[in-house]
């Protein structure tokens, strides 16, 4: 009897003091709670309508501005931590205030712009967390005679294109295509879209911006230094500060541009076209950007071949048949169009002004760069057996070609260093629509057993990633956002190469102590 009575009483013991020890850190997380917003009343000087802006677990707001722009479902469940606050700035003050309130309280900052960071990274942190939600800090201002735009983090690519078209129809930007992604999150990682080709990533013409650093000050290109403006510019975001707005060069773009799209089946020899496209794609001239997709939707794996030409229809045509004429494009497969109803062909204009995305999914994306031709084998073989699971008709790859201006820019012009010896880049993704209790685990498998099976197939040593297509898989999962120098460096390096020290360098010059950081943010080396 006194053996169990003896663990009866040890086990009695122990659980007392797991839940003694986790009221204590209950209490203590809403004490700092409490002193985190007295302490945004004293350095506000606004007090009584900052506090409209910031929202607790109390407020009836709280869920439906956490939820609003959380486009991965895999991060809006119930197990997914919450900030214990989220902060709505209107100024820099309100975000000043948030810095220095939240270094003296002890909270992380996790910062939000269109929420598409594909791990969830600038809206959940498994540490107590403050949520800067940028969504009021999107103005924009589109001057057509110096060929620029300010515009602040917290716009969306659907509101800046639709600003710069409706002051002139011969400027664009060279950004993405999904109408809902922030303008923050995407030139803080590069940035790329159909006119890279031609006139560089987004981050590349970036002219100048205003950050605010972890000491609250807002600076500008010339007070941050080149070092800082540099890391900006495709570093990642969340390390170095918080950018309250960029100065874009704006790129001439004729008024017609042609689109076009043409999808073949395995039956119609889809798979010796992407072959061929491998070594054709990347060489076209700068004006043509030709990507391809491949996925399973209906019963067999098709390839689609789209894209955009900086002109007319005709020229295409006799571009394509020189160039790539066992596609067969024809005028059919062609429309001439603006620039902007040409990346957003199925939607009207007024509706990029929508930040929400339609369709929210479960999803998962790993990315590789490749620059050897892959042997048609693996097109016939790998890539059809992965399509005819179970879980491939949720499965696409997309392969972005590279080459002209992207093969001119010095690879240490900016952080993002994919640039000379790149042919393209392949895209995988997984996605499944909402749904009652889905298990997104047996997804995750299939593109991680995908994405293994490509190893000897692409960039090795490192094997290269893009960051802003974050990838925890890639690195030790340190949740706790504090990363060590060795721990960064296995992620750092896929995503910087060489760039990760100049990187490491700048955060440890401008964040000593490592304030801004997340599980893959680039490590003050002053902090270890």
């Amino acid at each position: 009897m006194k053996p169990s009575h003896y663990n009866y009483h040890s086990n009695f013991a122990l659980v007392f003091v797991i839940l003694l020890a986790f009221s204590w850190a209950t209490a203590a997380v809403a004490q700092t709670h409490d002193q985190f917003l007295r302490c945004l009343s004293l350095y506000s000087n606004d007090s009584s309508s900052f506090s409209k802006l910031v929202y607790t677990r109390n407020n009836r707001s709280y869920s439906s501005i956490l939820e609003s722009s959380i486009q991965n479902l895999r991060f809006d469940t119930k197990a997914t931590p919450k900030p214990l606050a989220i902060v709505t700035p209107l100024h820099a003050s309100h975000i000043q205030a948030t810095i220095l309130c939240s270094k003296r309280h002890g909270l992380q900052i996790r910062t939000r712009s269109g929420g598409h960071d594909f791990e969830g990274l600038s809206y959940v942190s498994q540490v107590p967390f403050v949520l800067i939600d940028l969504v009021n800090l999107r103005s924009i201002d589109v001057d057509v005679g110096n060929r620029v735009a300010w515009v602040q983090s917290g716009a969306t690519l659907g509101e800046l294109y639709y600003r710069i078209n409706e002051k002139t129809r011969t400027l664009a930007f060279p950004a993405g295509i999904f109408s809902t992604i922030g303008v923050g999150g995407l030139l803080s990682g590069g940035g790329y879209g159909v006119f890279f080709r031609k006139y560089g990533l987004a981050a590349d013409n970036v002219i100048d911006a205003h950050v605010i650093d972890t000491n609250g000050r807002i600076l500008n290109r010339k007070s941050m230094g080149e070092d800082l403006f540099w890391a900006i510019r495709g570093g990642g975001g969340g390390s170095f500060g918080i950018v309250l707005d960029w100065k874009l060069n704006l790129i001439p773009v004729p008024p017609t541009v042609t689109v076009f799209s043409v999808t073949k089946t395995l039956e119609q020899n889809s798979t010796q076209l992407i072959h061929q496209w491998q070594n054709i794609a990347h060489r076209l001239p700068k004006d043509v950007f030709l990507t391809v997709v491949i996925s399973k939707p209906n019963e067999t794996i098709q390839a689609t071949f789209s894209g955009m030409f900086l002109g007319r229809v005709d020229d295409l045509i006799s571009l394509m048949e020189t160039r790539f004429p066992e596609l067969g494009l024809v005028k059919q497969d062609c429309i001439e169009t603006s620039w902007i109803q040409g990346l957003f062909p199925n939607k009207t204009l007024e509706s990029l002004l929508n930040r929400t995305a339609a369709d929210k999914t479960w999803f998962k994306t790993k990315s590789d760069y490749v620059k050897e031709l892959i042997p048609e084998s693996v097109f016939a073989e790998i890539w059809p057996r992965y399509f005819n699971e179970d879980e491939g008709r949720y499965g696409s790859i997309v392969l972005v070609p590279y080459g002209g201006e992207m093969e001119e820019i010095p690879e240490s012009q900016t952080p993002f260093p994919r640039r000379a010896g790149n042919m393209y880049k392949i895209i995988y993704t997984i996605g499944r629509e909402e749904e009652e209790n889905l298990d997104f685990q047996r997804y995750l498998s299939w593109i991680r057993r995908f994405y293994e099976d490509m190893t000897p197939y692409v960039s090795k040593s490192p094997r290269e990633a893009y960051v802003n297509y974050r990838d925890l898989d890639l690195g030790i999962n340190n949740r706790s956002g504090i990363t060590s120098y060795a721990e960064a460096s296995i992620w750092g390096l896929k995503y910087f190469k060489n760039n990760f020290r100049r990187l490491v360098r700048v955060k440890t010059l401008v964040d000593p102590q490592n304030f801004f950081k997340h599980e893959q943010s680039i490590p003050s080396l002053s902090s270890w």
